[in-house]
């Protein structure tokens, strides 16, 4: 075993010790309109370098916004690193190896033409992942009603054996087969609002029945997946990609001609987002024309269908957005949503 995997371990097991004592200080059932913040100063140390998309900023700009005063009744909680048993529910034991061992001591490594670390990139990733699981746990105790992470890197793109697209670890996966493993949950919902397909999320639940995986993204676009044919398995993949220059009107069509129906029908246990701000009109790594109100109403259309079929129950997990003034205002608006469930 090496020196950084029993770091990691240790990571693990004081910072599991900390979220537990922290969910067990929150009241057994709480108002429903409780909603937990999940992240930590780590995600701030994974830096790819000057130019790249996914920078600090966008997490400082967000932080700096959810610490004004209208988000002072939030819950809050420290991301714990994942454990190994939460990252094998959906990673090959190769894939974690090779990121534990690619990470270096100082400067960058890249791992592929868009997948770049640091020495900071592999406990923000673990972290990133164990704010999801953190945020299953809470809401599946009933220890909150719905929950929001604010990690880096983003996950959906992540496949279960290599990262890509500034993924490492598929944070909406791992949550998923979190919540069906430790919590007995039988249907878990993802919905996907980023301007990117997550074909990582599909790949992974292409063949189980009770994982339902729904999309609006930009198409064509990066990365090349995400058609209305591409169904899964047991038809339980739902695709409604969107043309360059679109905005909320057809954003919001997409939504009630495809992808409400089908989770309102599915009834899951438990609804998880990913919620990636990129589609915005000014993010340069997308061509969508979204505005803040657009994520706004995707997060209150969501919640009602929760409120009806799994008691709320709402996980929401960052991925995109990379102008961080205009991801700062979209996830306001978004965890304001989620505060009003």
């Amino acid at each position: 075993m090496g020196r950084g995997h029993s770091h990691a371990l240790s990571l693990t097991r004081r910072a599991l010790l900390a979220a537990a004592a922290s969910l067990a200080a929150f009241p057994a059932r709480a108002q429903p309109a409780s909603t937990l913040f999940i992240s930590h100063p780590a995600t701030l140390a994974h830096d790819p370098g000057p130019g790249w998309p996914d920078s600090p900023a966008r997490l400082r700009a967000l932080f700096a916004a959810l610490d004004a005063p209208r988000f002072a009744g939030l819950a809050r909680l420290d991301a714990p690193p994942a454990s190994r048993a939460a990252l094998l529910r959906v990673h090959a034991p190769e894939h974690l190896a090779r990121l534990e061992a690619s990470a270096p001591k100082d400067g960058q490594a890249q791992l592929g033409a868009d997948v770049v670390m640091n020495a900071g990139t592999y406990e923000a990733a673990l972290r990133a992942a164990g704010g999801a699981v953190a945020a299953v746990d809470a809401v599946m105790r009933k220890a909150v009603r719905n929950a929001f992470v604010a990690s880096r890197p983003p996950g959906h793109h992540a496949r279960a054996d290599s990262p890509m697209g500034f993924c490492f670890l598929n944070n909406a996966a791992i949550a998923a087969r979190h919540a069906m493993g430790a919590h007995g949950v039988a249907r878990v919902a993802i919905v996907d609002f980023d301007v990117h397909h997550g074909n990582g999320v599909q790949e992974i639940f292409w063949n189980e029945k009770n994982v339902l995986y729904c999309s609006t993204h930009q198409a064509p676009h990066y990365p090349g997946t995400g058609a209305v044919g591409e169904t899964g398995a047991y038809d339980n993949i739902v695709n409604a990609p969107l043309r360059k220059g679109d905005g909320g009107e057809a954003f919001r069509a997409a939504l009630t001609s495809r992808i409400l129906p089908r989770l309102d029908a599915f009834a899951p246990d438990l609804a998880i987002l990913c919620a990636g701000f990129d589609a915005h009109l000014h993010d340069p790594l997308g061509g969508l024309r979204f505005i803040e109100e657009d994520f706004r109403d995707v997060t209150l259309r969501v919640m009602e269908i929760a409120a009806r079929r799994c008691d709320g129950r709402v996980v929401s997990l960052l991925e995109g957005g990379y102008v961080p003034g205009d991801l700062a205002a979209s996830a306001a608006a978004h965890v304001g949503a989620l505060m009003e469930g």
